[in-house]
């Protein structure tokens, strides 16, 4: 299948969330012009969706009356918003599922729905922070670095789900180093950018204000870029982050590397709150997700805003078509 009409894979993430409710809201929002598959159990998608089991991604087309869904048995049916622990080894199979097909040329993309993963940690020794890590891990442990991205930003934290006391030991010089190559490999290779503008924050406020306010940017931020803008980077920074995300300075760069999760995800969720997409940066294959949790206390409501995940799989669409074009 040319990579074109390739389909764009969604895991079911946690069924007793509104994954499977977003997943079909997007499917109606997108059939005519992506072809998309769903892997998970098809007890769990909304009463009255209509669909076909295939076998082959080959299967799946753009246009189709029904969603194609790679069926798992996920032993037990859903009960929205009460997470149920025999789900969880079908939750990470749904996961593996689209990777091997992501990594065959079967899909040209991967959707992650949200998980939850307190249920898969407790019923199935998860052993990985999130989406991000084991993703990482099933691509040989390739190095990855989470962005955010709306059209009006993108960001990529250095330091990601950590106490903000513990953010100055772990950020190191080669963290910092590796994060910044990951962006730059991105924006060419993913969003076709061909020289990136990379607007990079300082730690402290007032990126340290020569060293009044905190030293991190003099000792390690600086040397870094510097030894970055030597080998051919267009960099910016140490910037202070209080003034680096107005509709002026956003101009000026074509993402921002932050230092630590709130500096990087508050500027976009207050730019861009329901259409935010999370991508990993630096897989051999497209991943996105929308950039929300399970949100539990509207499972089953028919209240569920799809925004974000339609966001998600049109941003891995346009992905795929970049790389592909590369």
């Amino acid at each position: 299948m040319a990579n074109d009409v390739c389909p764009i894979a969604i895991t079911s993430g946690e069924p007793a969330g509104i994954g499977p409710e977003i997943a079909v809201a997007a499917w109606r929002a997108l059939k005519d012009d992506v072809p998309l598959l769903w892997i998970g159990d098809p007890r769990h998608l909304p009463d009255g969706t209509p669909f076909k089991e295939i076998t082959n991604a080959d299967q799946a087309s753009a246009r189709s009356d029904a969603l194609p869904v790679f069926s798992l048995d996920l032993k037990t049916p859903r009960l929205p918003g009460q997470p149920d622990k025999t789900h969880a080894h079908g939750v990470i199979q749904s996961i593996e599922t689209a990777v091997t097909l992501a990594q065959s040329g079967a899909v040209r993309a991967i959707c992650t729905a949200p998980i939850h993963k307190a249920a898969l940690i407790d019923a199935a020794s998860f052993d990985y922070p999130g989406h991000t890590e084991f993703l990482s891990a099933l691509a040989g442990d390739t190095p990855v670095a989470m962005m955010l991205a709306c059209d009006a930003l993108r960001v990529v934290p250095a330091t990601i789900h950590i106490a903000l006391s513990d953010v100055p030991k772990a950020l190191t010089a080669a963290q910092l180093v590796e994060t910044i190559q990951i962006t730059h490999a991105g924006l060419i290779r993913d969003f076709g950018i061909k020289a990136p503008r990379i607007a990079v924050a300082g730690l402290n406020p007032h990126a340290g204000e020569d060293g009044k306010m905190g030293n991190e940017e003099i000792t390690m931020i600086t040397p870094v870029l510097n030894q970055l803008r030597a080998e051919g980077f267009d960099l910016l920074g140490p910037m202070s982050a209080d003034t680096m995300f107005h509709a002026q300075a956003r101009t000026k760069y074509d993402a921002a590397v932050c230092m630590y999760h709130d500096q990087a995800l508050i500027p976009i969720k207050t730019l861009d709150f329901a259409g935010g997409v999370n991508v990993t940066l630096g897989l051999p294959f497209v991943r996105t997700s929308p950039d929300h949790g399970t949100a539990f206390d509207i499972a089953g409501t028919s209240t569920a805003d799809a925004t974000s995940m339609i966001a998600a799989i049109r941003m891995a669409a346009n992905m795929a078509n970049a790389r592909g074009r590369a």
